[in-house]
């Protein structure tokens, strides 16, 4: 079963809230009826009411189940203008400035999160990758592992020849353009920490670069074997159980014929669902060549290292997307326990 229907089964037992900002959105309107009707509990959609109403109407689609917020008139703003210039006054935020920062639908979004008033974030569909980023950085903490915040996008391929059962896990492919060693060794822990969440697999992480274990490596390439060594140090002082190699290349690190042939050996060679880039050039472009001429189904970018769980997806997503995008952060948001029976 491709990784979709098995994370709306889950959050179908355990409801999440997921608010989403730019709530007068089509697709994002769509995705929210499904959420409904697929009763894994209750969108939060924020905008002009107005606005949400009028184009609901226009698309026939029935709002009941939603809760709609207008950030500008709501009765929390001042609580939470009050949360954000406590937050940044080390950077000069005024409490002025901050009751202006809040009519923002992002900003307010993200408060709402860091508040417990929504279990996870949807944005992205109608603003700038900055613009949807920029208050979840600035408010959300980090993860108690990695001081890094960066994102990953699933592939989840129904021939289910690669990764697990067909899903692979690609990071960074679209937040740090020039990530350091130490950056990487947080990408590779935290990826492969939601990886492990959503399939309850083991994460077998490849480090790629354009070589596989060479004696004298190009300064691109010490770089990566020094963010391996550093990501395998991390997870074992976190007992954060997966497989991280590398460097590797990536036909060496999908297929067991290649590294076999490149005498590329050990337990992610052949058999990696989490994919590590050296840097934002290699990751963003190779996610799209490959689902474009690929296909499969994409959702992301799913934010990795903070502490709750938010995606920033496309300008061009479709509500397929959306909902599937949401789907993820909103399985991020329960409890391993509930879904596992274990720690």
């Amino acid at each position: 079963m491709p990784l979709v229907p098995l994370l709306v089964d889950r959050v179908q037992r355990h409801p999440k809230r997921v608010v989403f900002p730019e709530g007068a959105d089509p697709r994002v309107l769509q995705a929210a009826r499904q959420w409904v009707t697929r009763r894994m509990g209750a969108p939060v959609l924020l905008g002009d009411r107005g606005v949400i109403k009028e184009t609901a109407a226009r698309l026939d689609l029935n709002l009941q189940g939603m809760r709609l917020i207008d950030p500008a008139r709501s009765e929390d703003a001042e609580t939470f203008a009050l949360q954000l210039e406590e937050i940044r006054r080390a950077k000069g935020l005024s409490l002025a400035e901050a009751r202006e920062a809040v009519r923002d639908p992002n900003t307010y979004a993200t408060l709402m999160l860091a508040a417990g008033q929504a279990d996870a974030l949807v944005s992205g569909a109608t603003v700038s990758a900055s613009s949807a980023l920029r208050p979840l950085f600035q408010v959300i903490p980090r993860l108690q592992h990695v001081q890094t915040a960066s994102s990953l996008m699933i592939l989840d391929f129904e021939e289910k020849v690669v990764g697990t059962e067909g899903v692979l896990f690609l990071a960074d492919c679209g937040v740090i353009p020039e990530p350091t060693a130490e950056q990487l060794a947080d990408i590779a822990v935290s990826t492969a920490m939601i990886a492990r969440h959503l399939t309850n697999v083991l994460p077998r992480v490849a480090m790629l670069s354009w070589a596989s274990k060479t004696d004298r490596p190009h300064p691109a390439v010490a770089r990566v074997q020094q963010a391996t060594e550093l990501a395998r140090a991390k997870a074992k002082a976190a007992a954060l159980p997966m497989e991280i190699d590398g460097e590797m290349q990536a036909d060496a690190a999908l297929d067991a014929a290649v590294a076999s042939t490149k005498r590329v050996g050990g337990p992610v060679a052949g058999r990696a669902n989490v994919l590590i880039f050296p840097d934002l050039n290699s990751g963003n472009i190779a996610f799209k060549l490959v689902h474009a001429l690929a296909g499969g189904n994409a959702y992301g970018q799913i934010l990795t290292g903070l502490s709750r769980p938010a995606a920033e997806i496309s300008r061009g997503a479709s509500a397929h997307d959306v909902f599937g995008a949401a789907a993820v952060v909103a399985c991020q948001a329960i409890d391993r326990r509930l879904l596992y029976g274990d720690a």
